[in-house]
């Protein structure tokens, strides 16, 4: 093993982890546009289809703030080497998925090394890099994630059309495998030197049963009905073992999360308007495959070209984050990303003409993409290194489970307003108004920050971080 200061082992780094979210990100945004292909084949229904994704969003949202903290208490390499290895494996046992439940299980399988794979990624890149570079190094790595963003829509409507959905898991697992033997060769091991080596159970248990029951019901809300019984069960669970989880914690000698981290101003206000722009984010994507297939009429295929526009500028976002890092402080860089999304999505519900609308669709990705490249990148600006896995596995906890809450709220409300108007009205209500919510959290991320440079807690935005310093 190399050692981890040279320029050698930060580039097997950059390239093991940038091709690991890459294989991660064309994963998810592929499967929405296969799920149709997937109910034909196995001869279910749409609803029971849909356990493709709600199994894996299942497993991957239980799994960020254990798996980051497995790595900062463990070692970064070896949570990266397992997680990479099972998100592989689960892509081979996807491809080769006899019937529905066997690629229910093994999208559980990916999910749960996705959801290591994830904050140790962000967490390896934080401490491989030096402060001088590691907000670019950042910035790349998400620019590179995001093209299969970019490339998902378009592959996965492509292949449910052509040569069928299980050619999009054999395309993932050659790449997962570069990710994984580069990794091993390359990435040096990390982690926190205070932290004992060993995991409270109890934390773990509470804080992965209350994530996976409001995961739950949040996915099969709409199905099941948000008072069925099954729903309502399942938020009481979740709340009980909420507050059980922060019971603990508060006193534990070793948390599992250091509720401290809660109050660093400058990492809540960049957690919350990365959160709210990536609800955004879901919901513009949820809304605008419903409007293009259903509305437009177009095909899988060519749904997903039309896609190829927003997400080439989402993959644009994390590079162009990190160049203005230096020069903006985090919580503006937010603010204004938060702007262009509020207001093109706003205008999005406004245009018809395709002459209009591909090039506002595109302006939402510009601004909804540092939801969560961005807030990746800002995070491990305001806490420190050896804590890194644990800051990016609370902020990814938020970003998809209130993700996944902002989408199953837009399905239910438009299942409510159709009856009364007709589906592109009822899309276009919900895009406006997650737009203007949008506008509504930047305005007041900006006046909480104000407030705090009164007080002194923050510094003002025409301060500027020395070099590898650590400014909010």
């Amino acid at each position: 093993m190399r050692a981890a200061s040279s320029s050698d082992a930060r580039a097997g780094a950059f390239i093991a982890v940038a091709v690991a979210l890459f294989c991660i990100q064309l994963d998810f945004f592929a499967l929405n546009l296969a799920v149709p292909g997937i109910a034909d084949e196995f001869a279910v229904t749409a609803s029971a289809a849909q356990w493709t994704l709600s199994a894996y969003m299942l497993s991957i949202g239980c799994c960020f703030i254990v798996g980051g903290r497995v790595g900062d208490v463990f070692g970064r390499r070896g949570a990266l080497l397992g997680g990479t290895a099972l998100f592989a494996a689960g892509s081979v046992g996807c491809a080769l998925a006899p019937g529905l439940w066997a690629l229910v299980g093994a999208r559980i399988v990916q999910g749960i090394g996705a959801g290591f794979v994830f904050p140790v990624s962000v967490s390896v890149i934080t401490n491989a890099f030096p402060d001088t570079t590691r907000a670019r190094a950042l910035g790349a790595v998400f620019g590179i994630a995001n093209v299969g963003t970019a490339l998902g829509p378009f592959i996965g409507g492509g292949f449910t059309e052509g040569p069928g959905w299980r050619r999009i898991f054999w395309l993932l697992a050659p790449p997962s495998v570069l990710a994984l033997v580069v990794a091993y060769v390359y990435v040096p091991d990390s982690r926190d030197p205070a932290a004992p080596r060993r995991l409270a159970p109890t934390g773990c248990l509470t804080v992965v049963c209350a994530l996976a029951a409001l995961t739950l019901a949040v996915e099969r809300g709409s199905a099941w009905g948000w008072d069925h019984a099954r729903t309502l069960t399942l938020l009481a669970i979740a709340a009980v073992a909420g507050a059980l989880f922060v019971r603990r914690e508060q006193r534990a000698r070793h948390p599992l999360i250091d509720l401290r981290l809660f109050g660093n101003a400058p990492c809540v206000l960049v957690t919350g308007a990365g959160t709210v722009t990536n609800m955004g984010y879901a919901v513009t994507v949820f809304v605008s495959t419903l409007y293009l297939q259903q509305v437009r009429g177009l095909s899988p295929l060519v749904a997903g070209v039309v896609f190829l526009a927003p997400a080439v500028f989402v993959a644009l976002s994390g590079p162009l984050g990190a160049r203005l890092s230096p020069h903006m402080q985090p919580t503006a860089v937010m603010a204004l990303a938060g702007a262009v999304a509020g207001s093109g999505m706003i205008v999005l519900s406004l245009v018809t003409a395709w002459s209009l609308y591909v090039p506002v669709f595109a302006w939402c990705g510009l601004g909804l993409g540092p939801g969560w490249t961005f807030a990746g990148v800002a995070t491990q600006e305001v806490v420190a290194p050896e804590r890194a896995g644990e800051a990016s596995g609370v902020l990814l906890t938020f970003l998809v489970t209130l993700g996944g809450v902002a989408m199953a709220g837009a399905a239910a409300a438009i299942t409510a307003m159709v009856p009364e108007r007709s589906a592109e009205a009822a899309y276009d209500v919900i895009l406006r108004f997650r737009g203007a919510v949008i506008l509504a959290a930047c305005v007041v991320v900006m006046a909480v920050r104000h407030r705090l440079v009164l007080i002194g807690r923050v510094p003002s935005l025409g301060s500027r971080a020395p070099r590898g310093g650590r400014l909010p």
